[in-house]
């Protein structure tokens, strides 16, 4: 069974792009993941880029994204 990463590196703009195509406020969004305004804020421009796992999969399933869709994208070697 493979365990979560220690941290999760999102995508500041594409969390926006996919929370705004929603129509939704950050602070809808934050209140219904249970994060802050100000937390969600820093994520979308960029001033923090990880975030733990229960806060992503808790964020994640509020926006109903994919992996795809909010995290960085991955360099392969």
């Amino acid at each position: 069974m493979e365990r979560p990463p220690a941290t999760y590196q999102v995508h500041g703009p594409s969390l926006r792009r996919h929370r705004m195509g929603q129509g939704r406020s950050v602070q809808a969004v934050a209140e219904a993941a249970g994060i802050s305004r100000s937390y969600l804020q820093r994520l979308e421009t960029g001033t923090r880029e990880c975030m733990g796992p229960e806060r992503y999969i808790r964020l994640r399933t509020v926006l109903n994204a994919t992996d795809d869709q909010i995290l960085a994208p991955t360099e392969d070697p």
